[in-house]
C-alpha cells in the first residue's frame, strides 16, 4: 500500500516547483517535506526527483504523480456523493499531452470555459501528434491528443476531427525561388520548415506531389516561430489553415498549390478509470472540437 502523505509531498514539490513552496502548501516544514521525499525514495528503491531548479520527476516519479492524479480524480467523484469528505483543497490538475499546433490554435478557446467552470488546472506536455501516445503508454499523462486511433491498454480514444495544413510561403520567397511558377520539382530544391525530428508532414506533402527523397530544411520547434519564419521568407512550410487566415487574406502568405493539403486526424485518448471530471472533459471536447477541426468524412 502507498503512503499517500508521501505521494502528496512529491506532487506538491513538482506542482509548486520547489520544496519551500510545497512546505507552505502542505503546512509542514521544508525539512519535513524533504524527509517524506527521502522516505518515498527508500520505499520505491530509486530516486523520484531530479534535484534541480525547479525539481523534476524521474521516470518512476512521473508514474507516481500520474497515480496521484488518478486518485485525486476518483476522490473528487466520491466527494460529490459524500460532501463531508470535501476539505476545500486545491483545484484539480490534469496532465495532458498535445501537439503545439493545437495549443497555438483551437485548444484554449475549446477548453477555457470548461476549466473555469470546473476549477481545473492543466499541466500541458507538448509532443508531436505522431508520437504523443507514448506519454500515455509510459503512464505520464491522463490524456493526450495524437494522430493514432488505437488506444493503449486501460484507455479509450475518441475521434475529434482533423487539422488541415496548407503549403505556404511568402510572396518574396515565391518570387525568389519560382520566377517561372511553382512546381513540385523546384519546391524540392528550396528550404522547407520542419517542426522537429518526429515531424513528417512536409514529407507527406512532398510525396503527394510525386516527390520522393529528402529535402533541405530548417528545424523550428515552435508553432509561432514556424509561422514567423514562413512570413519572413526563410522557407516554405505546412501551417494550420485556421492559424493563417488573416495572413492569407492580407497577402502576407501565399498557397503553393491550392488543391494540395494535408489533413492530420486528432484522437483524444483518456483513462477509462479517470473519474467523472475526465469523462466530462471528454464529452465537452466531443461537442466543441468540431468548431475548429475538419470532420474526418471531409478529408
Amino acid at each position: 500500500m502507498f503512503d499517500y502523505k508521501l505521494l502528496a509531498a512529491l506532487a506538491a514539490v513538482v506542482e509548486q516547483t520547489g520544496f519551500e513552496r510545497a512546505a507552505q502548501v502542505l503546512g509542514l516544514s521544508q525539512s519535513a517535506v524533504s524527509q517524506r521525499i527521502k522516505l518515498l525514495e527508500a520505499r520505491v528503491g530509486q530516486p523520484v526527483l531530479v534535484r534541480a531548479t525547479p525539481p523534476t520527476p524521474t521516470e518512476i516519479g512521473q508514474r507516481l504523480l500520474n497515480h496521484v492524479q488518478q486518485v485525486r480524480l476518483l476522490e473528487r467523484d466520491l466527494q460529490s456523493v459524500v460532501p463531508a469528505l470535501d476539505e476545500g483543497g486545491a483545484p484539480e490538475r490534469l496532465r495532458i499531452a498535445l501537439n503545439a499546433d493545437s495549443l497555438a490554435t483551437w485548444w484554449a478557446p475549446a477548453v477555457g470555459d470548461f476549466c473555469a467552470e470546473h476549477h481545473l488546472l492543466t499541466d500541458l506536455v507538448i509532443e508531436d501528434q505522431d508520437v504523443g501516445l507514448k506519454r500515455m503508454r509510459a503512464g505520464e499523462v491522463a490524456a493526450c491528443l495524437c494522430a493514432s486511433e488505437r488506444p493503449v491498454a486501460g484507455a479509450r480514444s475518441l475521434s475529434l476531427g482533423a487539422m488541415r495544413y496548407r503549403g505556404l510561403a511568402s510572396p518574396a520567397f515565391i518570387a525568389r525561388h519560382f520566377p517561372n511558377g511553382v512546381t513540385s520539382q523546384a519546391l524540392a530544391r528550396t528550404p522547407a520548415l520542419v517542426f522537429g525530428p518526429d515531424d513528417f508532414l512536409q514529407h507527406r506533402y512532398m510525396a503527394s506531389l510525386g516527390v520522393d527523397g529528402g529535402f533541405q530544411h530548417h528545424l523550428c520547434p515552435s508553432s509561432e516561430g514556424f509561422m514567423r519564419m514562413t512570413e519572413a521568407g526563410m522557407a516554405w512550410g505546412l501551417v494550420p489553415e485556421m492559424q493563417v487566415r488573416e495572413q492569407l487574406a492580407a497577402g502576407k502568405l501565399v498557397e503553393l498549390f491550392a488543391d494540395q493539403w494535408v489533413d492530420v486526424p486528432l484522437y483524444w485518448h483518456h483513462w477509462r478509470n479517470g473519474g467523472q471530471l475526465l469523462t466530462q472533459l471528454t464529452e465537452h471536447l466531443a461537442k466543441k472540437a468540431g468548431q475548429w477541426l475538419v470532420p474526418l468524412s471531409e478529408q
